[in-house]
């Protein structure tokens, strides 16, 4: 049998557990949400130039072509810095922000030309959420150090 002061000391503990591992959870699942995406339009950019524009999104948007290259690069180093776990808390920092630009860039860039608002217009901000979720939870879990 076990004695009471034994049950206040364990309740607590059980607990936190909980808490950590439905963080945890959050975290994995949000991140892993950002990740797709990302390695998504890496493909898209890089192999399926006209998917799901015939001209090509980049041409479609009125943007450069020299920004697919750049946006492909800075977004593959983003999604190593966001899932490397040894990277310093202030890379993925910087990986953090440059994805919140570009979500928020691709909103206003697929609004301004007058594409479907589902889903053109409206998945940027939905995986601006996540990406939201996954900072969010990742500073919670690991309180990194800078």
């Amino acid at each position: 049998m076990l004695n009471s002061k034994y049950l206040i000391i364990m309740l607590p503990l059980a607990k936190e557990n909980t808490h950590k591992k439905k963080d945890r959870i959050i975290y994995y699942t949000s991140t892993a949400i950002v990740c797709a995406v990302m390695l998504f339009s890496i493909i898209n950019f890089t192999f399926l130039n006209g998917y799901p524009f015939p001209e090509g999104a980049f041409q479609h948007l009125h943007l450069p072509g020299y920004f697919k290259i750049e946006l492909t690069v800075a977004k593959a180093l983003g999604l190593m810095a966001l899932l490397i776990p040894n990277i310093p808390a202030l890379i993925k920092e910087f990986a953090y922000f440059g994805f919140a630009i570009t979500l928020i860039s691709a909103t206003i860039a697929h609004a301004s030309v007058g594409d479907a608002f589902f889903p053109f217009v409206i998945d940027p901000p939905f995986f601006l959420t996540a990406l939201i979720f996954s900072y969010v939870y990742y500073h919670k879990i690991y309180q990194p150090k800078y």
